[in-house]
């Protein structure tokens, strides 16, 4: 009876040995999978024009590495000046945005109002509405109020977000009542309460949030590329197209790869020191109780 035991015990560990085996292979072939196009991009950006264009089968690797491809792209486009303009595009709309989510989430959590309920449901059925029509409409109100080619017309229509809003709504409402009411017994207003409780106990939301619109308006192409056509306010977005269209030409791969790389570094470092917060603060807005 014994001998059985152990040949049960045996063949479970062979089996769950062997689940882990393929379980991570596939995770590694997947892992490698999306690895490689970053891996491509850095290789291609390091490699020269002439080596790149000599090469009538691909090479995954080079034996003679430049940096000049990075020197190119601050020296025939103004890309230094394509990150900075992102960088206070992406600061101000994050700033706002924020502030707009945080009051707009706990107004609809705690504070009790006529008709807030049926409010809400009418403001979650606005991500029924394609994005091109609502970039349509701001097209047209940002070009009737004379904000082409300004900073106020990138950033107004990226201040509020209905999913962010919906997203720390349902973090705050998960905070216990008591607490709130206790909060008021003491004397405590709305906004101490909303800085004082609710802002640190939500935290790991608010900084997901924060984290995923500095990603969104880093990489925002659409937006930017339509409403602004004069270079003094060009995101690395219009950046990229200005490089291919006027700056190193369509055919100098290599020096796109390198203008690529220096723009997602910055985002690259941001996943990497806060992903764990962004799974959390994730897993906490859609887990109730």
């Amino acid at each position: 009876m014994e001998m059985d035991l152990n040949q049960i015990e045996k063949a479970a560990l062979r089996k769950k040995r062997t689940q882990n085996i393929v379980v991570y292979t596939l995770l590694t072939i997947w892992g490698l999978m999306v690895l490689f196009p970053f891996y491509w991009m850095v290789l291609s950006s390091i490699k020269s024009y002439s080596a790149y264009n000599s090469e009538y089968v691909p090479r995954f690797f080079t034996t003679a590495p430049t940096l000049q491809n990075y020197k190119d792209v601050f020296t025939t486009v103004p890309l230094g000046g394509y990150l900075l303009n992102t960088v206070i595009f992406t600061l101000v709309t994050t700033t706002v945005m924020l502030l707009v989510t945080v009051l707009a989430a706990y107004a609809f959590a705690r504070i009790d109002f006529a008709g807030r309920d049926t409010l809400f449901m009418i403001f979650l059925a606005l991500m029924m509405i394609p994005n091109e029509l609502v970039i349509i409409t701001n097209f047209v109100t940002i070009t009737n109020a004379g904000l082409r080619n300004t900073f106020t017309g990138l950033i107004l229509p990226s201040v509020t977000s209905v999913f962010y809003i919906y997203l720390l709504r349902e973090n705050f409402a998960q905070v216990p009542d008591e607490l709130y009411y206790a909060a008021k017994v003491d004397g405590t207003s709305d906004f101490k309460y909303l800085w004082k409780v609710m802002i640190p106990i939500c935290r790991p939301t608010i900084i997901t949030i924060t984290i995923l619109k500095v990603i969104e308006c880093w990489n925002s192409y659409v937006w930017p590329r339509l409403i602004t056509d004069d270079q003094a306010y060009f995101l690395v977005s219009n950046g990229i197209q200005e490089i291919r269209e006027n700056g190193l030409g369509r055919e100098n791969i290599p020096a796109m790869m390198a203008a690529v790389v220096v723009i997602s570094i910055p985002l690259i470092v941001l996943f990497l020191i806060f992903h764990k917060k962004i799974m959390e603060g994730v897993s906490r807005g859609g887990t109730k109780g």
